[in-house]
């Protein structure tokens, strides 16, 4: 049975990108689209919901109040936050109240991905385990990038070294700040969507920052720049 999920986001582009994102996930089915946080509560009296990608900023009844709320009402709805709020209030709150993942947009979608995936194997895990092993309790709190071999500068599983500096070196040849994924695939001997799997890393990672630039049909680009830590934090892996 699919995991259903309720997208609470006020901007109705926003909320067709994050679908669209949703649809491409095996295991998931869209319940439908709240556009503020007091729809969202009506909605889920009469819904059946698993998952919540609750955005913070909305006007009225914000992503935190709605939270909070479900709580004091007893609610176990999991929730992921899909926010550009990155202060550390809004995060601790969040993950205080129970959220178990949060996303700042503007995001990739291999870190949607990860998220969602990650969330389907613990969903699955406590759905059909009465009792769960030591091991596969640390599995539930570990997160999929926030692990201590990760922090240590060892590279997720599917990442080389080498292609990694090769496309580090790439972007450090660019003539301009900032690029996108066809400026280095433009360069670099790979696939799109290998150069897409390395820049979701870095971005994650912090090396990296994005943001989403919308084309005249709508459509994201993804444009990056070097952070300012970027140099000392690539310097752990390469």
């Amino acid at each position: 049975m699919n995991i259903k999920v309720l997208i609470v986001e006020d901007d109705p582009m926003v909320a067709k990108f994050n679908r669209h994102y949703l649809e491409q996930v095996q295991g998931f089915e869209f319940a439908g689209w709240a556009s503020s946080g007091d729809e969202a509560a009506k909605m889920l009296v009469d819904r059946e919901v698993d998952l919540i990608l609750l955005d913070i900023y909305m006007p009225h009844t914000n992503g935190l109040q709605l939270l909070s709320s479900l709580r004091e009402q007893g609610s176990m709805v999991d929730v992921i936050v899909i926010s550009a709020a990155s202060d550390n209030g809004s995060i601790r709150k969040a993950l205080q109240h129970g959220a178990v993942d949060y996303l700042i947009k503007p995001f990739e979608f291999a870190r949607f991905q990860a998220a969602l995936s990650a969330y389907r194997e613990d969903h699955l895990l406590m759905k059909h385990r009465e009792h769960l092993s030591q091991e596969q309790l640390d599995k539930l709190l570990r997160h999929s990038l926030g692990n201590e071999e990760d922090k240590a500068g060892t590279l997720p599983k599917g990442l080389a070294e080498g292609t990694l500096e090769s496309i580090w070196n790439t972007i450090q040849q660019l003539e301009r700040p900032v690029f996108s994924t066809e400026d280095i695939t433009a360069s670099a001997p790979l696939s799109r969507i290998s150069v897409r799997k390395y820049l979701a890393f870095l971005t994650e990672a912090g090396v990296l920052e994005m943001e989403i630039s919308y084309g005249a049909v709508g459509r994201p680009v993804y444009m990056y720049t070097v952070s300012a830590t970027g140099h000392e934090i690539i310097a752990k892996y390469i």
